[in-house]
C-alpha cells in the first residue's frame, strides 16, 4: 500500500509472499479491486451500552448491529428529529448504508447549535456544560468525523428524566462565556455569541434549517 495518493505508482513486492496465508501484493493500490482482491476481513461490528458511566455491556447481537459488512464509519445523530440518537453505518461489503433506529425508551434531551460572532461562525471548539437532574455534563463542539462522514455541528445532551436544564454554560473559543438558567428541554436551540437573555436563544423547529 505504498504511495496511496499516487495513481501512477508501481511498487514491487518487498519480499516473497506466502500464498497459504492468503498474502497478495498489488503494485498500485488503486488496482486492488480490479485485480479481484478485497481488503475486508469481515470483522463483525460491535455495540457497547454504557451503564451509568461505570461499565459497558456488549449488546451487539440483541441490537442487530453485529453485521459483518466491514463498517467504515459510524455517525450518531438525531435523523428522525425525535431527540434520540440513531446510528448511521457505512459499510463496504454489507450494503452501502445502514441506519440503526434507536428504540430505547424516550427520554428528555436538549440540542444546542451555536452562531459565533467573535468566534468562528459555528462555534467550533466551544465547551458547553449542562446541569440537569442533579448531573453535570460537559461537551465540546467538534463535529465527529469518521471515514467519509461527519456528524452535524451541534451538541446533544441526554437529560434522562429531567424535563428542564437548570443551567447551561457556554465557553466560546474567543473567551466569551454565557450562562442561561431554567431552559426547557426537548427542543433544539440556537445560541448567539455575545447576546444576553432571551435575545440570545432561538428555538429551531424540527425539519427547519437554522435561522441566518
Amino acid at each position: 500500500m505504498s504511495q496511496p495518493s499516487n495513481q501512477g505508482a508501481r511498487i514491487k513486492a518487498p519480499g516473497k509472499l506466502d500464498s497459504s496465508l492468503g498474502e497478495f501484493w498489488v503494485e498500485n493500490p488503486w488496482d486492488i479491486v480490479s485485480q479481484g482482491h478485497n481488503l475486508s476481513a469481515y470483522e463483525r461490528d460491535k455495540v457497547f451500552l454504557n451503564l451509568a458511566g461505570k461499565d459497558f455491556v456488549d449488546i451487539s447481537f440483541p441490537s442487530g448491529a453485529d453485521s459483518e459488512g466491514d463498517g467504515r464509519c459510524a455517525v450518531a445523530a438525531d435523523f428522525r428529529n425525535t431527540g434520540q440518537l440513531d446510528v448511521l453505518v457505512r459499510q463496504v461489503s454489507g450494503g452501502a448504508v445502514t441506519l440503526y433506529e434507536n428504540l430505547f425508551p424516550q427520554r428528555h434531551y436538549l440540542k444546542v447549535s451555536l452562531r459565533g460572532s467573535k468566534s468562528n461562525k459555528l462555534g467550533l471548539g466551544a465547551r458547553l456544560t449542562v446541569i440537569a437532574g442533579g448531573l453535570t455534563q460537559t461537551r465540546e463542539l467538534y463535529p465527529i468525523n469518521t471515514f467519509l462522514s461527519q456528524a452535524p455541528s451541534l451538541v446533544h445532551f441526554g437529560l434522562g428524566d429531567a424535563a428542564d436544564v437548570e443551567r447551561l454554560t457556554i465557553r466560546w473559543p474567543s473567551g466569551t462565556e454565557q450562562t442561561f438558567r431554567n431552559l426547557s428541554g426537548d427542543r433544539h436551540v440556537l445560541v448567539d455569541e455575545g447576546k444576553s437573555g432571551s435575545d440570545a436563544v432561538q428555538v429551531v423547529l424540527p425539519g427547519r434549517t437554522l435561522p441566518p
